[in-house]
């Protein structure tokens, strides 16, 4: 039975995401990572420069001084991945799975010869024995890593870690008294500052490009956990991933990513992991293999103005939780979904992106302390940061006969229902989670400008739980207001959205 409270909307077109990627040949704010103290002998002897880059008048009218002193310290990498037997996938080839032809291979499906693959990628030497920072697309799934010095040398690498979480790795090779790279500040750039792209794209050679920072903070949505990019015009194609983005002065300030793309090709906007996050990640990978990061257990989001209005909030600034994990520290500390974490030991936070990598860049087992605004009222939460466990991506989100007696309600134009076993198996929803599904959203309803989607599960209508489709309905046409505030999982996600039906009445009048 399908329940209607008063089409899937239809998704904007964005540009394709293209991972500037190894090419293949056969065929924030620096946050993140495990925090030290000053006391502490970092892992690796990376040279720093803090001060803000020189932002004079432009005097030279070449940049060949700066690249004769960094291009030493950014090399090229080379990557084989050995032929491998493979099990032949039946959906891929139809037939195989076929029992007639199982019959010729006891039973089971064949397997293939997968052949050897080559890849190019760049790495920046970060520590003058031997450590190289490079991208973890660009050696992820390698067998062997070579390294092609600036002097002719190749040398044999190995992978000494890798964070898939922001797409740094880092490699060794046997050698001493390298010209390491110097790091600037990243934190320092700002917009419109001049930069060099260094790296080897399309394995013709080392090859330097020129633009300026376009952005700072960007987060591209390319799936990683942390994105913090720097944004550039500087030309980055496959073959430059793991390369140098250096200042004018020679000084790295991000490791080259990353291109949005329609066509595939470079149309403007690179991307690169900024030098801050890029040392600590190294550091964590040096010392342990990989990065320990803290955990506090929250999902959040940043406020819109439509959100900060139905919280009554005079400001934008925040982090709103949306979601709070059982027994985790941040339901330890009490922290409730729709608080507002506004700063983080001190420090402001302004967003949810800021909020993850603060408490990424804390050591599990430190104390946090929480500034936080509930119902208008700041008050301070203390909490201890557990260490991040493995990431569990999750996918997104026999029907009733009860349908809503009217179309009054503040959700017109969306159909819900009973989460059924059969429902939560076909959406993969976790077993904890409650509330009623949506089935379908009317493509010009206000629910659909707000980003209700068919497979999202309501929780909450105006702080109100909602653990069926009766409930839901019940509460939406009880509102007294024509804006909706409502809890959504969705995709995997926890979040607030506002549904505004008012904006429908302005529309028809």
């Amino acid at each position: 039975m399908n329940t209607t409270l008063s089409a899937l909307s239809p998704f904007n077109r964005r540009p394709a995401l293209w991972v500037a990627c190894t090419l293949a040949l056969a065929g924030a704010f620096a946050v993140g990572a495990q925090s030290t103290s000053a006391s502490a002998k970092p892992a690796v002897a990376i040279k720093r420069d803090a001060d803000p880059v020189h932002r004079g008048t432009i005097e030279s009218a070449s940049f060949s001084g700066v690249v004769k002193r960094v291009a030493p310290s950014v090399v090229k990498i080379t990557t084989t991945t050995k032929a491998k037997k493979v099990a032949v996938n039946g959906q891929q080839f139809p037939g195989f799975d076929n029992p007639m032809f199982r019959q010729f291979f006891g039973g089971r499906l064949p397997e293939m010869q997968q052949p050897p693959q080559n890849g190019l990628g760049s790495g920046v030497i970060i520590s003058a024995d031997g450590f190289i920072a490079t991208n973890n697309h660009v050696v992820q799934g390698a067998d062997e890593v070579l390294v092609a010095l600036d002097d002719g040398r190749e040398l044999k690498a190995k992978v000494v870690g890798r964070d898939p979480q922001t797409d740094i790795a880092v490699i060794k090779v046997d050698a001493t008294d390298l010209p390491a790279i110097t790091f600037a500040d990243s934190s320092k750039i700002e917009v419109g500052d001049r930069v060099l792209a260094i790296g080897n794209p399309f394995g013709i050679g080392e090859t330097v490009t020129t633009g300026i920072v376009s952005a700072k903070g960007r987060r591209a949505g390319l799936g990683l956990d942390y994105e913090d990019f720097v944004q550039t015009d500087a030309a980055i194609n496959p073959g430059n991933s793991g390369g140098a983005l250096v200042d004018i002065e020679g000084r790295l300030i991000g490791i080259n990513t990353a291109i949005l793309s329609r066509s595939g090709g470079f149309q403007g906007v690179g991307l690169a992991v900024p030098a801050n996050l890029v040392s600590q990640v190294a550091d964590g990978l040096v010392k342990n293999g990989k990065v320990v990061r803290g955990y506090l257990g929250v999902g959040a989001q940043d406020l819109t103005p439509t959100l900060a209005e139905s919280l009554g909030l005079d400001s934008r600034r925040g982090a709103l939780v949306a979601d709070v994990q059982p027994d985790s520290p941040a339901a330890k500390a009490g922290l409730k979904n729709g608080d507002v974490i506004t700063a983080l030991n001190g420090e402001k936070i302004d967003d949810a992106n800021r909020l993850t990598f603060g408490v990424g860049a804390i050591a599990p087992g430190t104390k946090l302390t929480l500034d936080i605004i509930r119902d208008g009222e700041t008050r301070k939460l203390t909490a201890t940061a557990a260490e991040r466990p493995g990431t569990n991506k999750r996918g997104p989100g026999g029907q009733s006969d009860e349908v809503a007696k009217n179309d009054e309600g503040v959700l017109n134009g969306v159909s819900v229902d009973d989460i059924s076993p059969q429902m939560r198996q076909q959406l993969n929803l976790p077993a904890r989670l409650k509330g009623a599904v949506i089935t379908n959203v009317e493509a010009d309803s206000a629910a659909a400008k707000a980003g209700l989607r068919p497979g999202d599960v309501i929780l909450e209508i105006n702080k109100q739980p909602v653990t069926s489709a009766h409930d839901a309905v019940k509460l939406s046409t009880a509102a007294d207001s024509k804006k909706t505030l409502v809890r959504l999982y969705s995709r995997g996600n926890t979040l607030f959205v506002v549904v505004d039906e008012s904006q429908n009445d302005k529309a028809a009048s």
